[in-house]
Parts: structure tokens; C-alpha cells; sequence
């Protein structure tokens, strides 16, 4: 069965599953798209810049916890952690997991512009699967 919604997850709700979110609502208007995270920051400014460049405005995304989220509005769950431990998802939704490396960084020695060389890494991929689950699924 085709699903009708999408939820995105990872822990900071921050890069990969914002950049998910908005890549998804670009590939898949007719969907519901959500986004969320176990622990919930803020939108990363690399994650925005990258959307930015492929024409996708996440300017007014906000970073969302997975408890806010109606199990009733999802019927696809993704989670997109690597390293680190997933949010659980209570509901019924259908799982897949796409362990997608975290391409933010506390570290002060990363420049810039190897930052943006990470957030394009993560961004390309997830775009990448995407359609490839639009190709399958959709």
C-alpha cells in the first residue's frame, strides 16, 4: 500500500531529518511530511543553506519533538541515526531505517567549508534514496 504520510526522525531534529522533511516535500507534494527529533534543538544553518541550494526553502522549519507527533498522521517512519541511538516511534506506521551519518560538528577545528562538503554528503544521500523509494513505493 502507497503511504500517505511521512515522518522522518532523528535525535536533534536538526540536519538529516530536516533536510529529509524538506527534500520529501519537494519529491512528494500530495504526501503529509513531518520531521522530529528525541532531542529537539534547532535547525541547523548548513542544513538550510544546502536545501537553498536545490530550491528548497527550510527557513521556517522548526526543530520538533517525537512526542508531539500524532502516531495517527504516519504511516511511513524513517529514521535516519547512525551513530547514535534512534527515537522510538509508538504507533503502528511501517519502519525503515536509513543510517545516514550526522554531518554536524562540534568540532572547532572543521572549516566551514568542509561542513557545507558534509551537509552536501547527507543531503545527496537522502535525495538519493528518496527517489529511490519514490521509484519503488509511489
Amino acid at each position: 500500500m502507497k503511504p500517505t504520510s511521512l515522518l522522518f526522525l532523528c535525535v536533534a531534529n536538526s540536519a538529516r531529518s530536516q533536510m529529509a522533511e524538506g527534500i520529501a516535500r519537494q519529491l512528494f507534494p500530495d504526501l503529509r511530511v513531518q520531521s522530529a527529533g528525541s532531542r529537539p534543538s534547532r535547525v541547523n544553518p548548513y542544513a538550510i543553506e544546502v536545501l537553498a541550494e536545490q530550491g528548497i526553502d527550510a527557513s521556517t522549519h522548526t526543530s520538533k519533538s517525537v512526542q508531539d507527533i500524532d502516531p495517527a498522521t504516519v504511516d511511513l517512519v524513517i529514521t535516519l541515526c547512525a551513530e547514535e541511538v534512534c527515537p522510538l516511534f509508538l504507533g503502528r506506521a511501517e519502519r525503515l531505517h536509513w543510517p545516514i551519518p550526522d554531518p554536524a560538528s562540534e568540532d572547532p577545528t572543521l572549516r566551514p567549508d568542509l561542513l557545507r562538503e558534509r551537509f552536501r554528503a547527507g543531503r545527496d544521500e537522502i535525495r538519493r534514496r528518496l527517489e529511490q523509494l519514490k521509484g519503488e513505493r509511489f
